[in-house]
């Protein structure tokens, strides 16, 4: 028998016939397999192999992807958004509003505690005209609704989404127009798309977000 491969036929890999497995246990504990294993390591390289690999290396590395901007990716419906990540303040868990008699509606949702002080919950949903109950379903992950809570001119707010994707780095000449499919509410508050992991995030304008989220206190 070829003992190279004795683990396929009568080891763990085969019918476990071999005598040594009482005392081994696995073949990897065995001198034989761990021999093998050293001969593969040391067989010759071929030539043309060599070569190859030569050449590959010998290839000048890509220049790095100049970024100048940073954002937050997040979910609302199935839309993905991204603020920059300077306006973030935190992430937190998802809370109730508690509404305010004669201001709270579709966009101003009330006031939330947020480690024990209020902010206004702004519905970014209703602002930008996305249906939160359209949501594409996300196959192999978890999703969690949170508050993200951004500041603007000296002032916190809470925004309720469904979901975070993470922080992204770009270039600012990387967006893109948005598609002629797109949402048209949320157009006007766009800085432009950005294509990113086969997702098209799309990059808000933090003043005109900022300025409608302050004058919803006014």
């Amino acid at each position: 028998m070829n003992e190279t491969g004795c683990w396929n036929t009568i080891g763990v890999a085969g019918d476990m016939s071999c005598g040594k497995l009482a005392d081994k246990v696995h073949c990897r504990n065995c001198e034989v397999y761990s021999g093998a294993a050293q001969r593969n390591l040391q067989r010759p390289v071929d030539p043309s192999y060599r070569a190859e690999w030569a050449a590959r290396l010998r290839q000048p590395l890509p220049a790095p992807e100049a970024t100048d901007s940073s954002a937050l990716a997040f979910r609302i419906g199935r839309e993905w958004l991204a603020l920059p990540s300077s306006m973030v303040a935190r992430v937190a868990p998802q809370a109730t509003p508690h509404r305010l008699p004669h201001r709270s509606g579709a966009t101003l949702l009330g006031v939330v505690n947020v480690g024990g002080t209020l902010a206004p919950a702004v519905s970014l949903a209703s602002m930008l005209g996305i249906d939160e109950r359209d949501a594409a379903a996300q196959a192999g992950r978890h999703t969690f609704a949170r508050l993200l809570v951004v500041q603007w001119e000296g002032h916190s707010f809470a925004l309720p989404v469904a979901d975070l994707h993470g922080i992204v780095r770009f270039a600012s000449d990387a967006l893109t127009p948005p598609a002629a499919t797109i949402n048209r509410g949320m157009v006007p508050y766009l800085r432009g798309v950005l294509a990113r992991g086969g997702m098209h995030l799309g990059v808000l304008d933090a003043p005109l977000i900022g300025n409608q989220m302050t004058r919803l206190l006014r």
